[in-house]
């Protein structure tokens, strides 16, 4: 049985306000109806990273490393994901969402690589001493991540997957929630960016719309009223720019519907189709040398 609406909306309120969770909780509640009934539904809100793997960590199929390294003086860390066949290919930016770089990240990240791609899932709460494990205390972090931080990890990022001896030279980036609204800003501010995906990410300065070089792919949500609100105006926006650009939104399906760490928010069939439309666009921007 679907969750009342008005405690999925409360979760994302409770997600990027973010509330307080004493205070979401209290409200959660009173909507549930108990204090019983509000744990039952954190259970399918809240991710289960375990029971979601789609891709082991050790999947023969793949080389793996954490990475750290620094690019331009810029501190990067992550993990780095190719597949062990022969040949060059393409690299992808997996940008995370409010949570920082997780399991459910990784896992993304090994799914971008078994597709064919040389991933990084890059923890850009490095400058913040890094993802902590506690989701709420993640989430904490982001208000004090400074944008330009962010664009210069986003920016060392791309340049270390392009000067790969397996690179084609053509970098893509594919952003989730944050990340969507991260894959955005790169799009306006790396002009060496080929192709960005964005899943249910907020848009950027549409002043700065203009500067775009890349390729876009944006898929959103129906029910995500308060991002897809803000798609007239970006879209106007590209078209005038005449930046090559696509625009999906995905009909009764929830913000965060491709992850499937969260049992009630997770479409499985809208998460098939938006992400084999990501790997074919990511392929036809970066995968020709």
């Amino acid at each position: 049985m679907a969750l009342d609406r008005r405690i999925v909306e409360l979760y994302d309120e409770y997600t990027h306000k973010p509330l307080d969770r004493r205070v979401f909780f209290n409200r959660l509640m009173v909507l549930a109806g108990s204090a019983t009934a509000a744990e039952a539904a954190l259970a399918v809100l809240e991710p289960n990273y375990a029971q979601a793997q789609q891709i082991a960590p050790d999947d023969g199929r793949l080389t793996s490393e954490r990475l750290e390294t620094s690019v331009d003086g810029v501190a990067l860390r992550g993990y780095l994901v190719a597949p062990k066949a022969a040949g060059r290919r393409g690299g992808v930016l997996v940008i995370h969402e409010n949570r920082g770089l997780n399991p459910h990240i990784e896992d993304v990240t090994r799914r971008m690589a078994l597709a064919g791609f040389t991933a990084l899932g890059l923890d850009f709460l490095t400058p913040l001493g890094g993802t902590p494990k506690d989701p709420d205390e993640a989430r904490a972090l982001f208000p004090k991540l400074a944008a330009d931080d962010v664009l210069r990890q986003g920016r060392a990022a791309l340049k270390l997957l392009a000067a790969r001896p397996d690179a084609t030279g053509k970098t893509g980036a594919v952003g989730f929630c944050w990340g969507g609204g991260v894959v955005n800003d790169l799009a306006v501010s790396v002009p060496e960016l080929a192709a960005g995906v964005v899943f249910y990410g907020r848009s950027p300065d549409l002043a700065k719309v203009p500067q775009i070089k890349a390729r876009l792919l944006i898929q959103h949500a129906a029910r995500d009223t308060r991002l897809v609100q803000q798609l007239p105006d970006y879209e106007a926006a590209l078209k005038a720019a005449g930046i090559r650009h696509e625009v999906i939104v995905y009909p009764d399906v929830d913000h965060a519907f491709h992850n499937d760490t969260s049992a009630e928010r997770y479409n499985a069939a809208a998460a098939k189709q938006a992400w084999d439309k990501a790997v074919a666009f990511l392929a036809a921007e970066t995968g020709a040398a």
